[in-house]
């Protein structure tokens, strides 16, 4: 079973790798000086810095909402430790009637 941080973690990676791709497209796209390639490499260069800005956005939620349920972990424990333990029994519950 993967964790939320795990799945943050790979989306984030994808989104990188998603930005190098486009750099190094628009680094292709360089050499092709036609209008239609001047056009295509504009674009892609808005595209690219506008990914850039939603990963740093994403980077900064991402830890925001991760420091904050760490703290309310930390805070209220047992409340949480009750809560999977009860989830944990309605979800065996169901199982069993299957």
């Amino acid at each position: 079973m993967t964790s939320t941080k795990d799945r943050v973690d790979r989306i984030v990676s994808e989104m990188r790798a998603i930005v190098r791709n486009a750099e190094e497209a628009l680094k292709d796209a360089a050499n092709d000086m036609s209008d239609k390639g001047q056009e295509v490499r504009e674009r892609l260069t808005a595209a690219l810095e506008h990914a850039r800005a939603s990963l740093g956005e994403l980077e900064g939620k991402v830890v925001a909402g991760a420091r904050a349920t760490d703290r309310v972990v930390r805070d209220n424990p047992y409340q949480f430790i009750g809560a999977a333990f009860g989830l944990g029994l309605l979800i065996g519950a169901l199982a069993s009637r299957r």
